[in-house]
């Protein structure tokens, strides 16, 4: 089903990068999204819209932790933000 899943406009769906767990001097196990000090997540881009430019599909961005929304499709969630919202293309 995922070959049938295309971004519309300035938009665009992301899947986030697997991250490492750290564990932190109190015990507690934080990946990069948990820490409130990093703004910005890491993704690759799975599809993009007609309007979007500077961004391929399979880039790896780095994206406004509080953009866009999620979408879960065959048990896999992704997330669709607008272009707007991309802050580093890699």
């Amino acid at each position: 089903m995922l070959e049938q899943m295309k971004a519309v406009g300035r938009y665009l769906i992301i899947k986030k990068v697997e991250e490492n767990i750290t564990k932190s001097e109190g015990g507690l196990l934080l990946s990069k999204n948990d820490r409130s000090d990093i703004r910005y997540i890491e993704a690759q881009v799975v599809s993009i819209g007609s309007e979007v430019e500077g961004v391929k599909e399979k880039d790896i961005i780095f994206y406004d932790r509080h953009a866009g929304h999620m979408i879960e499709l065959d048990k896999i969630t992704y997330q669709v933000i607008k272009l707007q919202d991309v802050v580093v293309v890699l």
